[in-house]
Order: structure tokens, then sequence, then C-alpha cells
């Protein structure tokens, strides 16, 4: 049973005392981040924000900063993203992961140019409503593009409060309790919210991590019930993951004589839609054979060498296999491009494993 029986009594003074701790804190320790405005400053360009917490759903700010650089130079404003080209936005996104995240990006960026006059909604309920923003992501540009006041609760807060309130009932299953204690962390003074969000978010991703917690130099350790027990690292609790699904198939690497390889633009429709990619078979069980698209012929498997990678979902293994079709017999979403002139960064991590092995 969860251990809630301080949860609901974190008192107004409390909570404003950990507030002003927190603030205090950041103010000394804030990460820079391209995106943010250093402590106690004006709120940074919404479109930064924006830009960032999109990047940063399901990804690690150090893996979003170079993306985030590249964006903001090409589109520097929300009006350049909104008038960009598909493809080209697609492309700048490859090896980001999570690729409906772009086409989400480039349709919301295209509403607030075209039907807002480039202004962001200023509150969680309202940007809510355009395309690819959550509850999370809504209240976190609210909070820190616009200092609104609604709680800001992401995976690092979660853990925050599991430990701050010793919140032993495991996940998913404490989803929802957490979120209600994560809130609670909110209940001082609206001052500063954006900030405040900040500091929280600096404290799990430095201090309050996942393993080994740095509990000596933590700002709020005192009041910490986890910490009094000598438990932190084992919350929050989770209930043992099955083991990921294993899928198998082949891609396959096509030349024409001419210096030219046959490359897919694949279909809204499947994973990576509208990304670049290789041809390949569809990924299947192991107890499954992958059927081979119908107007490839395969010639022989010249690499033993396998692409492995790791989805959120599934573990993929994929052999790579010379073919050969017939140019007048090419499906309309696959395309000729020249071997040498070809920069695989735009495709995704997994074609790019494939590219790096062919044959």
């Amino acid at each position: 049973m969860a251990k809630t029986q301080n949860l609901f009594k974190l008192s107004p003074r409390k909570a404003c005392e950990l507030r002003g701790k927190m603030l205090g804190w950041y103010d000394a320790n804030a990460r820079v981040i391209p995106w943010r405005a250093p402590p106690g400053m004006p709120a940074p360009d919404p479109y930064h924000v924006w830009l960032s917490e999109i990047m940063c759903q399901q990804t690690t700010v150090t893996a979003v900063i170079p993306y985030f650089l590249k964006f903001t130079a090409r589109w520097p404003r929300v009006f350049d993203l909104a008038s960009a080209e598909k493809e080209d936005v697609m492309a700048a996104w490859a090896g980001l992961g999570y690729y409906a995240r772009a086409r989400n990006l480039l349709a919301c960026a295209r509403i607030i140019a075209n039907e807002r006059d480039g202004i962001f909604p200023d509150t969680a309920a309202e940007l809510k409503k355009l395309p690819g923003i959550g509850d999370y992501t809504a209240t976190a540009i609210a909070a820190i593009a616009f200092d609104g006041h609604d709680a800001v609760v992401d995976g690092n807060i979660e853990r925050i409060a599991a430990r701050y309130f010793e919140i032993s009932d495991p996940l998913p299953r404490s989803k929802p309790l957490l979120k209600q204690a994560a809130a609670l962390l909110f209940e001082g003074s609206a001052a500063r919210t954006g900030d405040f969000a900040q500091s929280l978010m600096d404290l799990g991703a430095g201090i309050c991590t996942p393993r080994s917690p740095k509990c000596t130099i933590c700002p709020i350790a005192k009041d910490c019930a986890a910490r009094k027990s000598g438990t932190p690292e084992k919350l929050p609790a989770r209930i043992k993951d099955k083991s990921k699904p294993q899928r198998h198939g082949y891609v396959y690497w096509i030349e024409d004589g001419q210096g030219n390889v046959l490359l897919e633009r694949r279909p809204e429709s499947v994973m990576m839609g509208g990304m670049l990619g290789l041809p390949g078979s569809e990924w299947v069980d192991l107890d499954t054979a992958p059927d081979r698209p119908a107007f490839i012929n395969t010639v022989n498997m010249p690499v033993k060498e396998r692409v492995l990678h790791s989805f959120t979902h599934f573990d993929l293994s994929l052999q790579i296999m010379r073919g050969e079709v017939r140019i007048n017999n090419v499906p309309e979403n696959y395309f000729w491009h020249v071997i040498n002139d070809f920069d695989s960064r735009s495709m995704p991590t997994v074609f790019r494993k494939a590219w790096k092995l062919r044959p």
C-alpha cells in the first residue's frame, strides 16, 4: 500500500518554504540551455520554448540541444518553420526519433503562423488544442513562456514527489497518485512558476536522479520522507516490465548500375512516416517469415552483420539483402538517388545503420 499519510499534509507554509529553497538553489545552479532565459529574467521566446518542449518529449536535453540549434538557425521564427517544406523538416529531424512529433511540429507551426499571426496561446487550455501538445507540454510552455500557474508534472518531477512524500506504490499503477503529489509541490506562491518548474526539472536531472541520488547536496533533502527512511533510490518503485517483443525483417540495397541507390519515402501510415529509408520488408515476429515486396527480386545475402535497433516497444533485427528491380516497375513512393551525393543523416537511425553496413 502507498504511504500516503503525509501526501495531503503539505501546509501552505511548507509549500512556500519548499518553493523558496528550490528557487534559491536554481538561481545559483540553473543549467545553461539554449532555449532558457537566465533565472529571474524575462521569459524566453515562446517559439523557442514550444520547439524545445516538443523535441524533449521522450528525448534527453543533451540529445536535443544540437537539433534545437540546427532548427533555430535554419528556421529562426515560427513563420520560417511554417513555410518550410515537409521533407526538409523531416530530414532535419532525422535521428531524433518519434517522428510523429516532427509532423505535428510542422502542422502546429502552420496554425500559429497562418491562423494566429505568429502568436502562441498563453494558457495551457488553449495550447492543448494545438497538434502535438498534451497536458504536460501545455503546462510547461504556459509556465516557462507565460508564467502560467498550472502545475508542471513530468517524469523528473514525479520522481521527486515519489521520494519527497515516500509513495511506495509501484508504477504504472501509482501514476495518478504521483501526479497528485507532484501538483502539491506547486501549491506555494504563484511567483516565478516557470523558474520553479525548471528548478525541479534540474533537480531531477542532476541530483534526484533515478539511480544514486545525491541527497547530501539536495536543497530539500531535510524534508524528504524517503531520505529520512533511507530508501530514496528505491522510489518510484516499478512493476518489472515484461521483456520486449523481438521482431525481424529485411532491408534491401538496390543499385541501378549507374551509381544510384533506390530509396523510399515512407508512407504516413507506418512508423517513421514521411521519412526517407531503404526499401524493406515488414517487421514481423520471430516465428513469422517476412514477405519480400513484390517488385523486388533478391539477388543474394552479401552482408553477414545484421542491423540491430531497439525501439521503445520492441527490438528489431534486419538482414541486409542485395536486390534488383525493373526500372519501370518501381512504386511511386520510391526514387533513385546518387549514392555518393546522399547524406544518410537525413534518414532515421535504423536506416542509417543499414547504410553504413551496405554491401
